[in-house]
């Protein structure tokens, strides 16, 4: 595996990290279509388990096969498959080194309606014996139980750094104090990803800003120093700015299912913000295998630039 100079630099801002965390964030950065341009585009595929069965695969039936998204992630080049436990179990040996994986470990249901706080359903004990490149974890901030999430999320970055993995935290606000129009907000978003930032993430994974300021405190802040926020390509450069200046990776979730201009629209203003990429699921997965294969590598051929 060569290493570029571009992902050398993104190495450079984990210096802290131990050459294990170090090797497999160059591993997912160099893997695929994109790899060594400092890019991503990852599969995940932990919506049977946040959603359920029908709701995630009947639009695509061979989807409920977890074999289809190992080899839908190898066939289109992503950097990256990642999924809960069980389908990671499922296709490991059979897929063993064609494709980075990342194991989620913590998932919830849609099943009860109740103050959102993941389960933990992995470890990353679980990560290394399925030879995995990574843990995921979700936090919830804006949720009354983000406190046990972000304590939980701290032990086990610590637990996986010694068995040199690195992290990618899913950071989606949410809660029972939390508007609606407050979860995608730019201010939400961008607090959002500075506290996985803050946490110890490596890689953060935030929904695309919309063009609202939620906190009445931000409001002021905004105004005041004329932040733009009229385009998602400006809110994008604010939210990868809250990541420390742009030293930590920072990609963007694909969200509910939409038409391809709409996809490729919102691509093209990501990276022209300066995100490092997206992790993008229900589009990708709920289309016939050669429409998704299309999709994600026009989407790859616009990170490429």
């Amino acid at each position: 595996m060569s290493v570029t100079e571009r992902v050398r630099q993104i190495l450079s801002w984990y210096s802290s990290d131990n050459p294990g965390v170090q090797t497999n964030l160059a591993r997912l950065l160099s893997h695929g279509t994109l790899g060594g341009t400092g890019k991503l585009v990852i599969l995940p595929v932990d919506q049977g388990f946040e959603h359920g069965p029908a709701r995630s695969f009947a639009p695509n039936p061979p989807g409920y096969d977890p074999d289809y998204h190992f080899q839908l992630a190898v066939d289109a080049g992503c950097n990256a498959y990642a999924a809960p436990l069980g389908f990671l179990e499922a296709g490991a040996a059979k897929f063993a080194g064609q494709v980075p994986t990342i194991l989620k470990l913590n998932n919830s249901d849609s099943l009860a309606k109740m103050e959102p706080c993941s389960a933990v359903t992995g470890s990353p004990k679980d990560a290394v014996r399925l030879g995995c490149s990574a843990i995921g974890f979700t936090i919830y901030p804006g949720s009354s139980a983000r406190n046990t999430m972000y304590e939980e999320l701290r032990e086990l970055i610590l637990e996986a750094k010694s068995y040199g993995l690195p992290t990618v935290v899913w950071s989606y606000p949410r809660g029972s104090n939390l508007a609606k129009e407050g979860e995608q907000a730019l201010d939400v978003t961008a607090y959002a990803a500075q506290i996985a930032c803050q946490l110890g993430a490596h890689v953060v994974k935030v929904k695309p800003p919309k063009d609202v300021v939620y906190q009445d405190e931000a409001k002021k802040v905004f105004e005041k120093y004329k932040i733009p926020t009229a385009t998602l390509a400006d809110r994008v450069r604010h939210v990868v700015q809250s990541c420390f200046a742009g030293k930590r990776i920072v990609i963007f979730s694909g969200g509910e299912a939409k038409d391809t201009a709409a996809i490729m629209e919102e691509i093209r203003q990501l990276h022209t913000g300066g995100a490092f990429g997206s992790i993008m699921g229900r589009n990708a997965f709920q289309r016939p295998k050669n429409e998704a294969l299309k999709l994600l590598a026009d989407v790859m051929a616009v990170y490429r630039g």
